[in-house]
């Protein structure tokens, strides 16, 4: 008889001669040793999907890693190009040039109805000293006024020169549309040009030295700078600082464009 005719309580004959396959306790499947090579190349893809898939987990753990890296860089980068900026304008500051050139430019401060501030007027005394020690020919006087002004900073500067120092007119010049140092400074060079000038002094406070040299190069001068005796104040420094830091990366020009419009 067949195997699905066997008597109950039979055991159905081993047809073969195979030996019983042991299938552990109930509900659970049999454990088959199946030889790799029986595989083939499914097995080798399972081994190398697994890999991948190990991998990718390290890469989501690891990340962040390199984004914060390059974050803690660039902080550590801006922090100390920061402080060698402000170490630069601390040095310009006192540092007094013992050169000579054809032309003093005096960068423009505030005056009060003609009348030059303490600030201007240090400024005109430094350019007058340069020039009775034979140092410069010319100087120039820089600066525009506001809207409610009756004159300007360049004229103000200009009687000052002429009835306090005895400069006479043909050895001063004026620029008085400038409002600020960058705009001073391009009318400057536009106009001593013609003039066949190129080298000038510049004289303003020690703050302001390292700036006003930087924006004199970007227009086309070749700036030495003979600053006041004014003391130096750390609100002054650390913003002039900033603003010679922005200029280096975008540019003078830009930065003014940017600030003035």
């Amino acid at each position: 008889m067949t195997d699905s005719e066997h008597l109950p309580g039979e055991e159905p004959e081993d047809v073969g001669g195979s030996e019983p396959v042991d299938s552990g306790p109930a509900g659970d499947a049999p454990d088959v040793a199946v030889p790799p090579e029986a595989l083939g190349e499914e097995a080798e893809m399972v081994s190398v999907g697994g890999d991948d898939v190990g991998d990718a987990d390290d890469d989501e753990h690891e990340g962040g890693i390199p984004s914060r890296r390059l974050l803690i860089w660039g902080v550590a980068l801006s922090i100390g190009y920061l402080l060698i900026t402000v170490a630069d304008v601390m040095w310009a500051a006192n540092r007094v040039t013992d050169a000579s050139a054809p032309a003093a430019v005096v960068l423009g401060a505030a005056q009060y109805n003609g009348e030059p501030s303490d600030a201007l007027r240090r400024r005109l005394d430094r350019a007058a000293e340069l020039y009775d020690d034979g140092r410069v020919e010319l100087v120039v006087v820089t600066g525009g006024g506001q809207a409610a002004d009756i004159t300007t900073e360049a004229k103000s500067g200009y009687d000052y020169l002429r009835e306090t120092a005895g400069i006479p007119d043909e050895n001063l010049r004026l620029e008085v549309q400038g409002g600020s140092t960058y705009e001073s400074l391009a009318a400057v060079e536009r106009f001593l040009e013609p003039e066949g000038i190129e080298e000038v002094i510049l004289v303003t406070d020690p703050y302001h030295a390292r700036r006003s040299q930087l924006v004199a190069e970007e227009v086309g001068l070749s700036a030495a700078v003979y600053p006041t005796e004014r003391p130096l104040s750390m609100g002054r420094v650390v913003s002039e600082s900033a603003a010679v830091a922005a200029g280096r990366i975008a540019g003078f020009r830009r930065l003014n464009n940017y600030l003035v419009g």
